[in-house]
């Protein structure tokens, strides 16, 4: 047992506490993180697993020999192991989370991000980043080389990998020197990957950008657009679905609070991304956002249903985002960008609390899609899988922009420092956890395992009992919170 480890227990024990509460999550996180460990793939994850290990899957059907990036996947699950190290110093922690840093590693590809998924029984299939300059043109052109930003799949393991780092101090370990690079790899590569007018694609191949392709130039209405599905390739589009040029901006955004000092080019990239969304906003009548843009800045078709339109839905990301950069960087226009958006969304709802996802462009009628995919202005046929309609977030996204109007950058600010807890506060949050904590430890079963006994029906496969990662994750989150106040 550790030294540090025994230092942390013997203060547990100090603490007038439910009797052995503090040691029993401790056991209790190492116990589910043993069991995790023994169903990983090279150290990384998929989202869930029938616990006979017949069955499992990321988003689509996986095996034992897949992992799987996008939340609550590989990134996440090391995410959730470092926080666990963190509250407890238990090393078998920090190893599970290094492992999970090999894992992406040796699944990285050239082009600097991560696919969707990897299969380490397959790596020919990739042209990863540890294959450089061991393979023949010809045979680099064969595999595939294709970053992701959609879903927050190469963002949120960067993210990862930039908390792991910290950790990885020792140059003589071939593992942390693996992720160290891997990191800084990375990183480059999301610089390259941005255009010049500060977006990001939704794909990136990793190829040098043209800037002669991509003019920095202002949203406009096209002239014309096809209402009919042009099956046209939209992977370099401007991107705003699934928030994917929000977190690249994030992503660098915390590069920069980590390593800026004497590294200019993150909040270079931050400013350049956040100039882009003002550069996206489209002209009157419609002063919010397309869901993606071609080259000439025009709202374009994407999949079969995300057509040219303006979005209800990704425009409240991107105000979201406004907002927090105004906050960040102190520049007014980007928060004044954000207030026609809020006057068209008050004066453009379907019904009370709801808006659609597409608006027909010039006319502000809402679109939609029959489930054969024809473009209508009608509801009664809408595909299931799909949010055609919703809240959005709308009015919190309204709510957090006028309060922000109001109080002032400076105030708003101050309003959310919180000072440190003192130890009375920290072990009286910690009694009040209890509860929750006793339940996660009674739920577990011999095997370290919370297994969800709901039934499931996904992509053709029926789960019964299994085990979910974002159940271990959150179960997990809650445990070292609470040790976490104990220390």
């Amino acid at each position: 047992m550790q030294t540090r480890l025994l230092r942390f227990l013997l203060v547990l024990s100090a603490i007038t506490l439910a009797a052995d509460t503090p040691a029993d999550a401790w056991k209790a996180m190492r116990k589910s993180a043993k069991f995790m460990r023994s169903i990983s793939a090279g150290g990384g994850y998929l989202w869930r697993y029938s616990t006979d290990m017949k069955l499992m899957a990321g988003e689509g059907r996986g095996s034992k020999t897949m992992i799987w990036f996008q939340p609550p996947g590989t990134p996440a699950m090391g995410e959730a192991f470092l926080k666990a190290y963190g509250a407890s110093g238990d090393k078998y922690l920090l190893d599970c989370a290094l492992a999970v840093g090999d894992a992406l590693v040796m699944s990285q590809l050239e082009s600097g991000g991560w696919d969707h998924r990897f299969d380490f029984n397959a790596p020919e299939r990739r042209y990863r980043q540890v294959d450089r300059g061991k393979l023949a043109f010809t045979e680099t052109t064969r595999r595939r080389n294709v970053t992701t930003f959609d879903d927050n799949n190469s963002q949120c393991a960067l993210a990862f990998l930039m908390a792991l780092a910290e950790h990885c101090p020792d140059s003589e370990d071939p593992r942390q020197q693996r992720i160290v690079h891997a990191l800084s790899y990375g990183l480059q590569k999301l610089l390259v990957a941005q255009y010049p007018n500060g977006a990001w694609p939704q794909r990136f191949d990793g190829k040098v950008i043209d800037p002669r392709r991509f003019p920095v130039t202002k949203a406009k209405f096209p002239e014309k657009w096809s209402r009919k599905y042009e099956g046209l390739n939209y992977s370099s589009h401007y991107t705003f679905n699934d928030d994917s040029i929000r977190d690249c901006i994030l992503t660098a955004l915390e590069a920069h609070e980590r390593y800026g000092e004497g590294r200019p080019e993150f909040m270079a990239a931050v400013v350049r991304g956040a100039n882009f969304l003002l550069l996206a906003q489209m002209p009157d009548p419609q002063p919010i956002w397309a869901q993606q843009y071609n080259a000439q800045m025009e709202p374009a078709w994407a999949r079969k249903f995300e057509p040219p339109s303006v979005t209800g839905g990704e425009s409240v990301g991107v105000c979201r985002t406004l907002i927090d950069l105004y906050l960040e960087l102190g520049e007014d226009k980007y928060l004044r960008a954000v207030d026609p958006a809020v006057k068209w969304f008050k004066k453009s709802s379907i019904s009370k609390g709801k808006w659609a996802r597409f608006y027909e462009l010039k006319t502000g009628k809402p679109l939609y899609f029959t489930r054969d995919y024809k473009l209508v202005y009608t509801d009664d046929d809408l595909p299931t899988h799909y949010g055609f309609q919703s809240s959005f977030g709308v009015e919190s996204m309204t709510r957090y922009y006028e309060k922000v109007k109001l109080m002032g950058r400076e105030k708003y600010l101050a309003s959310r420092e919180r000072p440190p807890l003192t130890a009375k506060q920290r072990a009286s949050r910690a009694k009040g956890m209890e509860k929750r904590v006793r339940e996660i430890i009674a739920a577990q079963d011999k095997k370290g395992r919370w297994v969800s006994k709901d039934k499931l029906e996904l992509s053709g496969m029926r789960f019964k009992d299994r085990v979910e990662t974002k159940v271990f994750i959150a179960n997990l989150r809650v445990l070292s919170e609470y040790l976490a106040l104990l220390k």
